[in-house]
């Protein structure tokens, strides 16, 4: 296959890239900067351009692009950065994709698009909950319209919290474990739908080989835990204690919004879609997952 990969320099983007040339895929990757290299066309989603040629004999267009979204206080700035960055690079991509005839989009989505869901079971049938990531996952996941009304194939990829040795989810917890000061978060039963890194590559390629896969599906793995459960399994893996909570109050205090949505919320969201295609986890556990990390 020839796979066009937009935000191919993130944590997710940058393994994607390698496992799709070991599996013996062409990739070319689009670039915001003049191209330097063969596999770089460029491209300026705020403009609306995309390099001619771009998406020539494309199978398959793999769109990773966003800001991050919990890193930092939801500002009315931050918070339109976080629409404009996820929505007009989809709508311009799903636009070209219709265009040209390319076969499948593959568009990044979140499992925040559930909003807070408690203690239920989320799957890809759930319908999309209340707030301001549940309404820019909407947003984000309406933008590939035009794609889908050209016939193409549309996966809107649902990600959960990805486990990598470095960056991501656990690039922020684990200096903090490593300095003693792990712990709970406000009363640690809300949901955490980890994924790790190399099955968030894995069902992203499987996604891309398979015909069959279309619609949402979640890029989490099968056994969602609670954040008090996550704690403990994350201390054990990295050999410190985590005695601490951190109160709900002193993190809304420090983040606003982002801990009500982000952190103090959760979905026990799981896999179905990919478990009915027969997508086969490397890593189904959170201890397997967390076992990458040393």
């Amino acid at each position: 296959m020839r796979v066009v990969i937009a935000g191919s320099s993130g944590l997710i983007g940058t393994s994607l890239v390698a496992a799709l040339r070991q599996g013996g895929h062409e990739v070319v990757r689009l670039v915001r900067r003049a191209p330097e290299a063969p596999d770089e066309r460029g491209w300026d989603p705020a403009a609306g351009r995309l390099d001619d040629g771009a998406l020539a004999g494309a199978d398959a267009v793999v769109n990773l692009c966003g800001a991050g979204l919990a890193d930092r206080r939801w500002t009315p700035e931050r918070k339109e950065l976080l629409v404009s960055s996820r929505v007009r690079p989809t709508a311009v991509l799903a636009e070209a994709v219709a265009r040209q005839g390319v076969p499948a989009l593959l568009n990044g989505s979140a499992v925040g698009y559930y909003g807070d869901t408690g203690q239920r079971v989320v799957t890809e049938s759930t319908p999309p909950g209340s707030g301001f990531l549940a309404d820019l996952c909407r947003q984000w996941e309406a933008a590939t319209g035009p794609a889908l009304d050209a016939g193409a194939r549309v996966v809107l990829l649902r990600t959960g919290l990805v486990i990598a040795p470095s960056g991501g989810l656990l690039g922020q917890l684990k200096p903090l474990f490593s300095l003693f000061l792990g712990g709970r978060l406000g009363d640690g039963s809300q949901y955490m739908p980890w994924i790790s890194l190399d099955d968030e590559v894995g069902a992203l390629r499987f996604a891309a080989e398979n015909r069959e896969v279309s619609g949402p599906v979640n890029l989490t793995g099968p056994d969602p835990v609670p954040n008090a459960e996550f704690t403990r399994a994350l201390a054990a893996a990295l050999g410190r204690p985590a005695p601490w909570v951190v109160p709900g109050f002193a993190l809304r205090a420090a983040l606003g919004q982002v801990a009500d949505e982000a952190i103090l919320a959760g979905q026990r969201a799981v896999p179905e879609m990919l478990e009915k295609h027969g997508y086969s986890f490397a890593h189904p556990t959170l201890g397997a997952a967390l076992s990458t990390i040393a």
